[in-house]
């Protein structure tokens, strides 16, 4: 009585131990279990700037689409991409006297290369980039100009 009693038991727990390991395996197998699944994309600027759609492409190239809204016109002259948030690895904005934006208008910057730690950014697909979107630009009333850094958290893709 008592080992029919205690080998129903194991059984019994046996087979839920078992349905346990095989949804803990396809949770695994499915990408559900990856913290980077949960990380959320961001792409924010100040006030006087938009991100309206970024991506990350392999090796790790960044493609954005920015939208100005200062007070008056400006020419984006030069767009970087690092960890660091300065103004390392810009890359001039053709033509060489820059991109004239008009207020409320935006600008497609393609394949600024990102860095972190002051090398290259692996872009991997799936890896996620945690940096800054670095904009130098000119206001075209006063002349004045300026830097902005806007927030980057993008996986690529």
């Amino acid at each position: 009585m008592m080992t029919q009693s205690a080998m129903e038991y194991l059984v019994t727990y046996g087979w839920a131990i078992a349905i346990l390991g095989v949804v803990i395996a396809a949770l695994i197998a499915l990408g559900i279990l990856n913290p980077t699944a949960f990380t959320p994309n961001v792409c924010s600027f100040p006030a006087d700037f938009g991100c309206l759609s970024v991506a990350i492409l392999p090796p790790g190239n960044v493609v954005v689409n920015i939208e100005q809204s200062t007070a008056s016109p400006i020419t984006l002259t030069a767009v970087g991409c690092n960890d660091a948030g300065n103004t390392a690895n810009m890359i001039t904005q053709s033509p060489p006297t820059g991109v004239y934006m008009q207020i409320g208008s935006n600008y497609t910057v393609y394949n600024i290369r990102c860095y972190a730690n002051g090398v290259p950014f692996n872009g991997v697909i799936g890896r996620v980039y945690t940096g800054w979107i670095v904009m130098n630009y000119t206001d075209s009333q006063s002349g004045f100009k300026h830097v902005v850094a806007g927030r980057l958290i993008q996986k690529v893709t």
